[in-house]
């Protein structure tokens, strides 16, 4: 599954040719063109190499909220496949991590990725993955000289590797996908999951994107490797959206349905007579307003037949008032 490539290794692609300037990830590199243009190289022996060129081939053109497949490399003898993808100065995760996104901002990238799954959604695609490191921006190069534009020029979702169809074998049989923290209760609970789950997943990006300084909602007290990590995971979800609505009995068998019981009385039980599960129970207007609390609510239903469609947000009456520091000239693109 390694990568051939090196630094400084030149590479003919079907539209240009790039040069290796750096390694960003295992499989992930930083080249530039003849034209000193930055690009992405990914360059892995693996299926979702090729799923995510695929995917981007049948859905860019339609999805513009999509990252751009820029070009292919032709491949070599024992080389791996190899895509060109656009280049961005940053994610949403690094971007907000010190500085927290404007109400505009976070509009903006709701639309854009909402924009985006409509489209996928549409043709039964789920891309499993939404989180504020697979939300690319491009910075406004301008906003030192004018304070009234916005920081955020461009958003663009990003890494369609793990993109798959909704009535395929990894949904059915409730694979797990995506990061524990992201990851919606019916994926965490490895039942079945559909579109839906992207929805979940996108809601709680936006609140860690409004909340900014590193602070995810759903982020355990204890380390990744702790035994009880996703479990305490599970009670976040019920202890500010639960609890689990009695129609879980239809998604869940018996077991799992005594794994929700034991998360809701602990959950209960914690609050010496105060019922906690109740959505940003925690959160003061000033870290989440009342409007955004509800648009979110909707995204964060616990029983994923219950939340809305993307081109159903997509109407919603929160975009009526995108904010005055909307992106310019990305108002509804």
């Amino acid at each position: 599954m390694t990568s051939t490539l090196r630094l400084g290794k030149f590479l003919k692609g079907t539209l240009s040719n790039y040069t290796i300037t750096k390694q960003l990830q295992d499989s992930v590199y930083l080249a530039t063109n003849f034209h000193g243009e930055k690009s992405i190289i990914k360059s892995v022996n693996h299926w979702r190499l090729q799923n995510e060129r695929d995917v981007l081939r049948r859905f860019q053109d339609s999805a513009p909220g999509l990252r751009p497949l820029v070009d292919e490399i032709e491949r070599e003898g024992g080389e791996a496949q190899a895509i060109v993808l656009k280049w961005f100065e940053d994610d949403a995760l690094h971007a907000s991590g010190g500085r927290r996104f404007t109400r505009g901002e976070v509009k903006y990238v709701a639309r854009t990725v909402l924009e985006a799954l409509e489209v996928l959604h549409g043709e039964g695609f789920v891309h499993t993955d939404i989180k504020p490191d697979n939300i690319l921006v491009n910075y406004n190069p301008l906003v030192e000289f004018d304070p009234k534009r916005t920081r955020i020029s461009t958003a663009r979702l990003a890494d369609l590797g793990n993109t798959v169809s909704n009535d395929s074998e990894y949904a059915r049989d409730g694979f797990p996908i995506g990061a524990p923290i992201f990851r919606s209760p019916e994926a965490a609970l490895r039942l079945p999951w559909g579109c839906s789950t992207d929805i979940w997943s996108l809601g709680t990006t936006l609140t860690s994107l409004i909340w900014g300084l590193n602070f995810h909602i759903f982020k355990p007290p204890v380390p990744v490797d702790h035994e009880e990590y996703e479990l305490e995971i599970l009670m976040k979800h019920c202890q500010y959206f639960g609890p689990y609505p009695l129609s879980y009995k239809d998604l869940a068998d018996l077991d799992t349905q005594y794994v929700l019981a034991h998360v809701m009385n602990t959950v209960g039980g914690a609050t010496s007579g105060k019922d906690m599960r109740k959505p940003f129970y925690l959160a003061g207007e000033s870290e989440i307003s009342k409007e955004d609390r509800t648009f979110l609510g909707k995204m964060m239903r616990l029983d994923p037949r219950d939340r809305p469609t993307a081109r159903e947000l997509l109407g919603d009456e929160w975009f009526e008032d995108p904010g005055d520091d909307f992106p310019s000239g990305n108002r509804g693109t």
